[in-house]
């Protein structure tokens, strides 16, 4: 499977990593999709009561509603919302800040520039289930914000039957223009294709399960979407002068994220990997979490030894990960020596769990190898880089119209090669060899 030679610790029990959905999840997304086109809202609440058993008149939140849950949630929740949400914006207002429109004149009268549009309308998915990711309102819908979108959508879905009013306040505190108590295929194709009172939105982001993820498959190129996340996964690189036992609970600490989340050691030093070996299993027992990690890691968890760091980032790099931990004396090396990762974690000051949370680095990130074309969620990603052309100086005009004719003819396009030669006649005052037309 690798190319880079290690010796193996630990090895996965199961080795094949699924590409696409599975047949059965295809095939409930599109036909869920496929009614929801069909029937609109009813469809909606249909799938609504047979999941979540909830079916209300309307799904969206009123100002009433919203007021009355930010009051149920204690302070301290509100003010770390609040101070969380002030890193995402930061770096989003950042990465906003480096891409500048611009124009350039590359000949007489030739300009040619480019400018960054925001979409008009986004929908974001906020996760429910067993574990609420409220931190992904900030990531989806504090960063549309920014990016400049005009009117943000967000759905979430109830949790064992009750509103998730932290989600909920961060939804609101990032803000959405519209919060709608929905979740699963019916909130992403009720988003994407629009409903009776759900209008559509041009792009869906956010994580979610197999059958969110194939929903945004399904409806991509209707819409855009952020990128299809699998399971997550984690990846650290370790020297010698990494610590076991912070090693062990960074790996746990990603594997919690469910049963097929794969979790990945690449030391230089066999001492750390046996005594990180050994951590893990102190540490499992006593985990909350131990049902989705202690799968994940039996499952999906591989250590390797290899002889050195340049090894451990080229076999770092094949495995294109989503988060990459590096542990080592010079960690900020893997800056110039990796090319493939969602996110780098630098340093033991730094954790996976960090930007996951807390930091203001998006945390919606390419998995399953998908790092090798992709980055992540980012504020661009709510912007259209447009571009645009205006020809004023007449010779200017005169020269691409020979230049296009001669160029589309030789592709045998005749259309475009006479919108061309119109222009080189216009404005030198010659004649048209095929038309008898003057100008």
């Amino acid at each position: 499977m690798f190319s880079t030679a290690s010796t193996v610790l630990k090895a996965p029990t199961s080795t094949e990593i699924r590409r696409g959905a599975d047949p059965k999840v295809q095939q409930i997304v599109a036909d869920a999709i496929a009614d929801i086109r069909a029937r609109g809202d009813e469809a909606v609440r249909e799938y609504s009561l047979k999941f979540d058993d909830y079916g209300p008149d309307s799904f969206l939140l009123t100002e009433q509603q919203i007021e009355e849950v930010m009051a149920r949630v204690p302070q301290q929740v509100i003010e770390d919302i609040t101070f969380v949400q002030k890193q995402v914006r930061r770096m989003a207002e950042a990465q906003l800040a480096s891409l500048t429109d611009f124009e350039i004149e590359t000949l007489p009268g030739v300009h040619l520039g480019q400018r960054n549009v925001p979409i008009d309308a986004a929908g974001a998915y906020v996760p429910g289930g067993k574990y609420p990711l409220l931190a992904s309102a900030h990531m989806t819908i504090l960063t549309a914000k920014v990016a400049g979108v005009e009117r943000v959508a967000a759905c979430t879905p109830l949790i064992q039957g009750e509103v998730p009013d932290a989600t909920v306040a961060a939804m609101h505190l990032a803000g959405a223009d519209e919060i709608y108590l929905l979740g699963g295929i019916q909130a992403v194709a009720a988003m994407a294709v629009g409903t009776e009172t759900i209008a559509p939105v041009s792009m869906l982001a956010g994580p979610g399960n197999a059958f969110v993820a194939e929903a945004k498959r399904q409806l991509f190129g209707e819409v855009g979407i952020d990128l299809v996340a699998g399971p997550s996964e984690v990846l650290i690189v370790a020297d010698e002068t990494a610590d076991p036992f912070i090693v062990a609970v960074d790996l746990l600490s990603q594997a919690e994220h469910g049963p097929d989340s794969p979790a990945v050691l690449i030391s230089t030093s066999e001492e750390v990997a046996r005594k990180t070996l050994e951590h893990i299993e102190e540490i499992l027992p006593g985990m909350p979490t131990r049902d989705y990690a202690e799968t994940a890691w039996r499952e999906w968890g591989a250590v390797h030894v290899v002889d050195d760091l340049d090894s451990a980032y080229s076999l770092a790099d094949e495995y294109a990960c989503e988060h990459v931990q590096v542990l080592s004396a010079e960690p900020r090396e893997a800056l110039e020596r990796m090319k493939h990762y969602g996110a780098l974690f630098l340093g033991e000051g730094t954790c996976v769990s960090y930007g996951d949370k807390t930091i203001g680095t998006n945390h919606v990130l390419p998995t399953r190898g998908a790092a090798r074309y992709t980055g992540g969620l980012w504020v661009g990603k709510y912007l259209r880089t447009c571009t645009y052309q205006e020809v004023t100086d007449r010779e200017s005009s005169a020269f691409f119209g020979e230049l296009t004719g001669r160029a589309a003819r030789v592709e045998r396009f005749e259309g475009h090669a006479r919108s061309g030669d119109v222009r080189a006649a216009k404005y030198r005052g010659e004649t048209l060899s095929w038309s008898d037309h003057s100008f």
